[in-house]
């Protein structure tokens, strides 16, 4: 059993930012930290106070975790990037928001006092003398204190204070994790009410001290206890009146957390049994299971919902049989063909995460090329007269105003040269294409033919294809790359207005160029030649796509099992040391580095023959190394034992905070379950006679600070992880059931009813309707239920977030294991 908390985070856009540029604008991004440990960066957007972002990320981390602060920031080319304010949501806070927070929030500006990080291990203990007693407060050590120095570290001091009298520790120069293991002594009067305050000084030879955090300690408290040990975090100094919010700008944000105690895979067995025998019954089966969740998930929740489902069934190798059952249950309830999964259905909402995790890659290899080539020209295109800018045109002294009909014309050739790139490159691409994918998209082809069979619908098939990869796939990542992982940075405005004409015209040709599409936008019409040989292009892919045999499918699959794919690969510097004694010089050499579920290993071009770094079995850790060590920033360590059996240490930069995290987050999930993972690590480097971080002379010397194993990002080629999505399924299920069961007559829903707490989004007015939609339960099968129950724990108490009645238990081990149920290997 794992507890687990993740954050779904969005960065939307802000607004009415002040200005930090002489040119009276800014060029804000996000920084995102947890605890003060930055995670996420979004990109820069040039020249603007009111900013749009629209990213989106999923952090795993600690359940320990105390806050979660988005900084705004101006980037500047020459200085330092200023900072404009900042929002902090705690995890209270958070959590008073089952739905998640949504809304704008206020910027703050950023107090020095607030900006504390870290914890400090303290003795207390009360020792009782003949005449009196003492409060003893033992100073031993601290770790992840603030950097307040500009060599990236601080030179840290600890004050007690008690009762009027204040004592203080040693100066630890140049760390951020010192050791002081000093005792101080306090005459203790019993009852007496005042509290022990620590704090912890950056220590300044000109300016003034800098505040690093305190902590106050409750001494009647103490007295209970006579003795405490342990690692207290470091609090800021809230003395001080706020300072009012609301001139800064703001920020809107999407944040909800999510709490998860996920049990071992067996307890989750009667559901994943009774969800898999309902997909391979089909619409012929009984199930009625996956109807209810799409008919009574609101649209708020679907996509969520319809991601978990999605991962679930790749995992039980029946994703392409789940995607045919929602193409048959909507094709079943659709009359009109031009409506056909133009809604936000569960299939329309499966089917789009569908592509983004089986078919990124392929996304990438077609889509990459073109999009380079458009960010890289920077040329300025438009096709609507009523935006046509008239630019200067010619060589020097020789300038002339361009016309409108030369802007609309070399527009048009430019778009038609994309558009002709793209669509030759799709067309090739027919072997490239996932075999799952091809396979689905021949079902879907074959399910809407048998559904409209009539010569009025000879497009129609084709249509339900594009409808997905072209105008739900192709067309979205089109209009921003950067959420598709295609560029790391958003396109300027004359870049973006390129994408979004060219996103069109790929519309118009997944449309198959009908008359509707072509009346809305007759400025489009310029690249109508292009558009109609495309029509033609797409027809003939679809129908090489869809064209592959259930044998050929499997050998495909099989081939690819055969490899090991890249988990993660890329660029990265990798530390090498020069030279033997006190005068050792370092450098960092730029190679290709590629991570398997095998191993990490480099080459010095992406096409160069590869060799092993660290076999995958031996790494221990992977952690961020402080900026001071290497007067470098984003460098990480992965530690790892040798062949002879001792621990080796691999330095590597990356270029951004962004590409450092995934990195870290991908080699933390490959070797989660390495055996010897190491608690503590050393976040410095072993240079000289003693560690950078904490001055300690002994190389072997245990980590100064705790390993961060369980942060990690989530990427879209993430290993599956059944058992999470077994889970929140589950959760949601028990949603359905507390809204199935209301309280009162029947066909009366009781007030909150719909919505338990922490629950699922339901909509309640069909509730009573489904009531009798329930799978039929066997009477006389013994239900599994008491599998979902933890040790020591009577069934139907709750335990944990996720938890339920044991009715829902009950019938999911009876729908999978009822009379006549077949049983499903997993």
């Amino acid at each position: 059993m794992a507890k687990r908390s993740s954050l779904s985070i969005r960065i939307v856009e802000g607004k009415n930012l002040p200005a930090k540029d002489i040119t009276g604008s800014s060029d804000p991004y996000c920084i995102v930290k947890v605890d003060n440990e930055p995670i996420i960066r979004t990109a820069t957007v040039w020249k603007t106070l009111c900013p749009f972002w629209g990213e989106e990320y999923q952090v795993y981390l600690s359940p320990s975790f105390h806050a979660v602060a988005f900084y705004v920031m101006d980037e500047d080319a020459l200085s330092r990037d200023d900072v404009i304010g900042k929002v902090c949501l705690t995890r209270d806070i958070l959590a008073a928001h089952p739905k998640g927070f949504s809304g704008w929030a206020h910027l703050a500006e950023v107090d020095p006092d607030e900006e504390v990080q870290g914890e400090i291990h303290l003795r207390l203990e009360v020792v009782r003398g003949t005449q009196a007693c003492l409060l003893r407060c033992s100073v031993l050590e601290a770790r992840d204190l603030a950097p307040k120095d500009r060599n990236g570290a601080s030179d840290p001091f600890v004050r007690v204070r008690y009762n009027g009298r204040t004592q203080e520790t040693s100066v630890v120069k140049k760390s951020c994790y010192p050791r002081w293991n000093e005792t101080f002594e306090f005459e203790l009067k019993e009852g007496a009410a005042e509290a022990l305050c620590v704090e912890a000084w950056d220590w300044d030879l000109v300016s003034r001290n800098d505040f690093l955090g305190k902590v106050v300690v409750n001494v009647q408290r103490l007295w209970a206890a006579q003795q405490e040990e342990g690692w207290f975090r470091l609090q800021p100094d809230q003395s001080k009146s706020r300072r009012e919010e609301g001139n800064l700008g703001s920020l809107q944000l999407e944040v909800r957390l999510r709490d998860e105690t996920v049990l071992p895979s067996s307890c989750y067995q009667p559901l994943v049994q009774l969800l898999c025998r309902e997909v391979k019954l089909g619409v012929q089966g009984p199930g009625q299971l996956i109807p209810l969740i799409e008919e009574m998930t609101s649209t708020e929740c679907r996509q969520n919902v319809a991601t978990n489902l999605l991962k679930l069934f790749l995992g039980q190798g029946l994703a392409k049989d789940f995607l045919d059952l929602l193409f048959q249950l909507e094709l079943g309830r659709t009359s009109e063909a031009n409506t056909l999964f133009r809604s936000n259905s569960l299939a329309s909402k499966s089917m789009e995460s569908f592509l983004k995790v089986a078919g990124m890659r392929y996304l990438h290899g077609v889509l990459g090329p073109i999009i380079n080539k458009v960010f890289e020209e920077k040329k300025y295109v438009e096709l609507d007269p009523s935006k046509v800018e008239v630019k200067d045109v010619g060589c020097s002294g020789l300038h002339r105003p361009q016309t409108e009909a030369e802007v609309l014309e070399q527009s048009a050739q430019t778009l038609r040269a994309h558009l002709g790139a793209l669509l030759s490159a799709l067309s090739r691409s027919v072997r490239a294409c996932p075999a799952v994918v091809r396979a689905t998209f021949r079902q879907l082809f074959r399910r809407v033919r048998e559904r409209f069979p009539g010569a009025q619908h000879e497009n129609l098939p084709f249509i339900a294809v594009t409808s997905f990869l072209c105008l739900r796939f192709f067309s979205p990542a089109i209009m921003a790359p950067k959420l598709f992982h295609l560029r790391e940075r958003h396109a300027d405005a004359r870049t973006s207005r390129t994408l979004l004409l060219l996103a069109k015209a790929v519309q118009n040709v997944g449309n198959m160029d009908m008359q509707t599409s072509r009346a809305k936008e007759a400025w489009m019409e310029p690249l109508q030649p292009t558009v109609r040989q495309g029509v033609a292009q797409l027809k003939d892919f679809i129908t090489k796509l869809v064209d592959i045999e259930e044998k050929e499918e499997l050998d495909l699959q099989r081939a690819l099992s055969l490899q090991a794919p890249p988990v993660k690969e890329g660029p990265l510097f990798i530390h090498r040391t020069k030279g033997k004694g006190p005068l050792m010089s370092s450098s960092f050499k730029k190679l290709h580095f590629s991570l398997t579920t095998e191993a990490l290993s480099f080459a010095k071009t992406p096409s160069s023959k590869k060799s092993t770094l660290i076999k995958l079995a031996n790494i221990r850790a992977a952690e961020k190394v402080e900026e001071k060590s290497f007067s470098s920033s984003h460098v990480m360590q992965v530690i790892y034992t040798d062949d002879t059996g001792q621990l080796q240490t691999a330095y590597l930069q990356c270029k951004s905070v962004n590409e450092l995290n995934q990195w870290l987050s991908a080699l933390r999930k490959v070797s989660i379950n390495n055996s010897g993972l190491l608690g503590s690590y050393h976040p410095g480097i072993f240079r000289g006679d003693k560690w950078s971080c904490c001055h300690q002379k002994d190389k072997t010397d245990l980590g100064c600070d705790k390993t961060r194993s369980r942060v990690t990002l989530q990427e879209w080629n993430d290993p599956l992880d059944h058992d999470l999505e077994a889970q929140l399924i589950y959760q949601h299920l028990l949603g359905l059931e507390a809204a199935l069961r209301p309280r009162g007559p029947p066909g009366s829903a009781a007030p909150g009813a719909a919505r338990p707490p922490g629950g699922p989004c339901i909509q309640p007015s069909r509730l009573p309707a489904r009531r009798t939609h329930l799978p039929p339960a066997a009477a006389d099968v013994r239900p599994a239920a008491h599998s979902l129950a933890e040790p020591g724990q009577v069934l139907g108490e709750p335990r944990h977030r996720g938890a339920g009645p044991p009715s829902l238990l009950g019938w999911l081990s009876r729908g999978s294991q009822g009379p006549g149920a077949p049983q499903v290997q997993n």
